[in-house]
């Protein structure tokens, strides 16, 4: 799949995750795997396979999610 598509998933998967942590009802979002196009109705109740979703279209395009740790000096004698 070509960045371009995979951006717009992404842009997708955010939204409903963000209308349905605001309170949205029911919403939906469809995404490109390998065999095929997916179309898929979230609830509240499976928002942590929508989270999968986004982190695995994140790592198809290569975006770092994870938060980078503090540097910290050490002194030694």
């Amino acid at each position: 799949m070509d960045p371009v598509a995979l951006r717009a998933s992404l842009l997708a998967a955010q939204q409903t995750y963000l209308a349905l942590t605001s309170g949205g009802q029911i919403e939906s979002a469809s995404y490109t795997q390998g065999d095929g196009t997916r179309s898929v109705t979230y609830t509240r109740a499976n928002l942590a396979q929508l989270v999968a979703v986004i982190q695995q279209l994140q790592a198809q395009l290569g975006i770092v999610v994870a938060p980078r740790r503090a540097n910290r000096i050490t002194f030694t004698r």
